[in-house]
């Protein structure tokens, strides 16, 4: 057994980059289990953390920090020490509960419903979705959090959101609505450069044949979607389901009922925005004005 089986006051002093650091509890413990049967597994192997690091590419204070559940292993590590290893597949059977630890508690039901799905509509009044967002204007966001975040956690949520938008290269493709508040457009948060960018961004994801993004303008006096922002689902199938967040808190509501009624509000917002095409002419106007 190598020294750095047993890790002292200055390893837990180090910032390992290589993976990300689990938020609480629930995530915690995931990525705990996982590190431990990694070790088993390393152990079994009769590899130490150097040489098995050096198979599958990561420092042996990765494997360590992977090992003791201090950071998020990415998938790449996994597949790879899957096989060093020849697990037969029982690292990689984690992979998903793991990469759902990197998100804040209440989104990781949501982030696995959100990577399965064959419909997303959206309707955000407050800021741009995170489906949608550069990372700049990610960083931007999570900068201004209050209480305020640690520089560790706000690149962990950086990578995580940035990591959804895989959704966008999937295929099938899935079908994908948003409809934006005017405001959500014209709020320079982070700055103007930010907001120039997210907007090149809406214009290059809009044009996607897949995407429909529309935006609903300040002068309308019809707005059915006065309650506040929300998500309707729908997974393979046709079951169909409704997420709602506010102040980092969130519902998934199923009830049958109440899920037609959200779809039936949804198709309503649509009606009364702009339409795709003149959503796409309004950006390039608002990208004139900065």
């Amino acid at each position: 057994m190598d020294s750095s089986e047993t890790m002292d006051q200055s390893e837990q002093g180090v910032r390992d980059v290589a993976g990300t650091r689990p938020e609480d509890e629930p995530g915690a413990g995931v990525v705990t289990a996982f590190g431990r049967q990694l070790k088993l597994l390393r152990m079994r192997a009769g590899l130490e953390r150097p040489e098995f690091g050096e198979r599958v590419g990561y420092a042996g204070q990765s494997v360590a920090s992977f090992e003791q559940g201090r950071r998020i292993p990415p998938p790449r590590f996994i597949d790879r020490a899957d096989e060093v290893l020849d697990a037969g597949g029982v690292l990689k059977a984690l992979k998903e509960e793991v990469a759902r630890a990197q998100y804040p508690a209440f989104f990781r039901d949501m982030a696995r419903l959100e990577a399965e799905a064959v419909e997303l509509c959206v309707y955000d009044s407050h800021i741009v979705n995170g489906l949608l967002q550069t990372e700049e204007y990610t960083r931007s966001l999570l900068a201004m959090r209050r209480p305020l975040l640690d520089e560790e956690t706000i690149e962990l949520r950086v990578t995580a959101r940035l990591a959804r938008q895989e959704i966008f290269s999937r295929w099938p493709a899935p079908l994908l609505s948003f409809v934006l508040e005017e405001t959500v457009m014209r709020k320079p948060l982070g700055g103007k450069a930010v907001l120039r960018g997210q907007l090149e961004q809406l214009l290059l994801i809009g044009r996607k044949r897949n995407v429909e993004i529309q935006v609903m303008p300040l002068d309308r006096e019809d707005n059915a979607g006065v309650d506040g922002p929300f998500t309707v689902i729908t997974r393979k199938g046709g079951e169909q389901l409704t997420y709602m967040e506010v102040q980092g808190r969130s519902s998934l509501l199923t009830d049958r009922e109440e899920v037609r009624l959200a779809a039936a509000r949804y198709g309503i917002i649509r009606s009364q925005a702009l339409s795709p095409r003149e959503t796409l002419g309004y950006i390039e106007k608002l990208l004139g004005e900065l």
